[in-house]
């Protein structure tokens, strides 16, 4: 991965990216948690986009870890925002863990959008494939993991603005 993009530190480029595609992922998982229509109409969406979320985490920590190292600084506030930024990844991990079993307990095959709504069927080919407790029970983790993901990346985008701008614009 390049350290620099077009002159730019690529970890200030990269991040715009995840901040904006974790917690855009994280809401279409809680949605189609919430939602049965907005669940059958997005289908694999959600998952789709917390595989990218997946992918884009440590990208994005690996660009910060080398601008740190570039900067060859110790300053404490980088050090905060770099240690939160490594808790993140275990929790998109599990956010996409939950999409995966949220799609499983629904019922989401890929065949899925090629075939008639419900409404429409009439003989049950959306049925859930497991008791609706336990399809409450995968919702309220799947809701619990976006809230998570949402906070650590409020947090972690704090810290690094903090670790950025502190002093600036002060007198």
């Amino acid at each position: 991965m390049p350290t620099t993009i077009s002159g730019l530190p690529a970890h200030a480029l990269i991040v715009h990216a995840t901040v904006v595609l974790v917690p855009l992922a994280a809401l279409l998982l809680a949605l189609t948690a919430l939602w049965p229509r907005v669940r059958r109409a997005l289908g694999p969406l959600p998952a789709i986009a917390c595989a990218g979320a997946l992918i884009l985490v440590p990208i994005t920590t690996s660009t910060g870890e080398k601008l740190r190292d570039k900067l060859g600084v110790d300053n404490p506030l980088i050090a905060r925002h770099a240690a939160l930024g490594e808790e993140l990844l275990p929790w998109v991990a599990g956010m996409f863990a939950a999409a995966l079993l949220l799609l499983f307990v629904h019922g989401w095959r890929p065949t899925a959008w090629t075939m008639p709504g419900p409404a429409q069927a009439g003989s049950g080919s959306a049925a859930r494939t497991l008791p609706r407790p336990v399809s409450a029970v995968v919702s309220l983790i799947v809701l619990a993991l976006a809230v998570i993901v949402i906070v650590e990346v409020v947090r972690i985008g704090h810290a690094g603005a903090e670790a950025v701008w502190q002093g600036v614009g002060s007198s």
